[in-house]
């Protein structure tokens, strides 16, 4: 792999964790694809555009972002060399040929200065080891003027996976989900943290909006249960439980998650985001 500095990371979704979402790509991208559309509208890419998609894990957002530059071309970038297989093989398949991957370090990639006219991501920001060094490399790479926009998770208990699992605390050792400021899936959940990260980056303009989807997390309770459990949180809480707390634990969230059935079988689950955008600034004067 090319340099990498944020070598936890890059073991773990190298790992079980990323083994385990390309095998699953079908699944993840049903929970968060809702959040898609709003994201590369917020971009704004246009026909002839080069995106940048950090954190691209199996690709989905890469190849519609290259959909809708059909004269540019997309580039996703992630730690995760599973992923990054399934991203490559689904791009064949679909026949999208202005899309590529490559495996690397987003704080440290050596991108080519203003070689991008917009970065996205889908909840691939939040684990970098320094933030403001990661943004501020990002902001390299994009032309002055150039747009950054990302979806990441607001507060934790507005999720209703965490929720879910939450409500297992008489049985597995859950902790606070809740935690900000480390590189993690909740790193980035307050606006204000957001604001000085970006800001510190170089990047102005910045706006936060909430955004809410309803994902699909499996097709009947019990499916969706064990969906959530095969997750990396799910699974580092089981394997700290004997076999009773782990079968009662199984019981009561697929009693929980029968709340959340729809008419057709499928367990819906809110998540609440942070709609992000933030620009390079277009005369290096303004910088911060």
């Amino acid at each position: 792999m090319p340099d990498v500095v944020n070598t936890e990371q890059a073991q773990a979704w190298n790992g079980p964790e990323g083994s385990h979402w390309a095998r699953n790509q079908d699944r993840w991208n049903a929970v968060n694809e809702g959040f898609n559309e709003p994201l590369l509208d917020a971009a704004g890419i246009a026909g002839d555009h080069r995106v940048l998609d950090l954190g691209c894990g199996s690709g989905q957002t890469t190849r519609l972002a290259a959909l809708r530059a059909p004269r540019g071309h997309a580039l996703g970038l992630d730690l995760s060399g599973p992923m990054l297989a399934e991203a490559r093989a689904c791009a064949v398949r679909e026949g999208i040929t202005n899309a590529s991957f490559v495996q690397g370090d987003t704080q440290v990639y050596p991108f080519e200065e203003g070689s991008f006219d917009a970065a996205v991501s889908r909840y691939g920001v939040m684990f970098f080891a320094d933030p403001v060094a990661a943004f501020g490399n990002v902001g390299r790479a994009l032309r002055p003027g150039g747009r950054l926009a990302f979806v990441c998770p607001a507060d934790a208990m507005l999720n209703g996976w965490v929720a879910a699992v939450v409500s297992l605390r008489d049985f597995l050792p859950v902790g606070d989900f809740g935690r900000s400021g480390l590189p993690g899936m909740f790193s980035l959940a307050a606006p204000d943290c957001i604001r000085d990260v970006l800001t510190a980056a170089g990047f102005t303009g910045i706006t936060i909006t909430q955004a809410q989807v309803y994902g699909a997390w499996g097709r009947g309770a019990e499916d969706a249960a064990e969906f959530l459990l095969g997750t990396g949180p799910g699974r580092h809480l089981m394997e700290q439980a004997d076999a009773a707390a782990r079968a009662r634990a199984r019981r009561t969230l697929t009693e929980h998650l029968r709340d959340y059935e729809a008419a057709d079988g499928t367990v819906r689950l809110r998540s609440t985001s942070w709609l992000v955008t933030a620009d390079r600034p277009a005369d290096p004067s303004d910088r911060p």
